[in-house]
């Protein structure tokens, strides 16, 4: 598997590129910022994107997604409770996940995990022993509740579910506001308050 962390934007956001080595087929999770720099990391691993995976449909995390999807001709997944968010932007070739939803990348399998409380949509990826959270957890940090569709129950909820992931799964967070760019279930259940 090829796994990239992409830094882009000014708000400290991370987009992600996952690629099967072998299909050479990929998916982009959350493009947003600097759509130029997304591309050249999947011509770097020279893959092809298939699919963009949306954790929560923010304007921070969505704003390439249009753009990228027009351009690769990509299927783009998200919640069911944030869909109508995405078809707002014209993208037509939409599929609507759910909670335990598995999405191929060639012969990679992506679990969907929804974990609102950030969002009613939010939702976190585990690819093999990586977790990419969006906004639902940060290294040593959580994501707002206080914006629309925000839920604290649902965040505590989300949270205990993260919880009970194993302690040696990374957490690959939507923004780049902790002590390092990535963590450790293990380390976020000692560190994060």
């Amino acid at each position: 598997m090829i796994f990239e962390q992409i830094s882009v934007g000014d708000m400290q956001n991370f987009s992600y590129l996952i690629g099967d080595k072998e299909s050479r087929e990929a998916a982009i999770v959350d493009p947003a910022w600097e759509l130029q720099k997304i591309l050249e990391a999947a011509k770097k691993h020279g893959l092809n994107i298939k699919k963009i995976l949306i954790t929560h449909a923010h304007f921070d995390h969505i704003q390439c997604v249009k753009e990228l999807a027009d351009t690769v001709n990509a299927r783009v997944y998200i919640h069911k409770e944030e869909a109508a968010e995405i078809k707002k932007l014209g993208i037509k070739n939409i599929e609507v996940i759910e909670d335990n939803a598995l999405i191929s990348i060639g012969k990679i399998k992506v679990k969907v995990l929804h974990t609102p409380g950030h969002s009613a949509g939010s939702v976190c990826y585990l690819v093999g022993n990586k977790l990419i959270t969006g906004d639902t957890l940060f290294v040593e940090a959580i994501g707002r509740t206080d914006l629309p569709g925000g839920n604290i129950k649902q965040m505590r909820d989300s949270l205990k579910k993260l919880k009970k992931l194993d302690e040696s799964i990374e957490v690959y967070p939507g923004h780049d506001y902790g002590s390092k760019p990535n963590s450790t279930i293990g380390h976020e259940k000692k560190n994060n308050p």
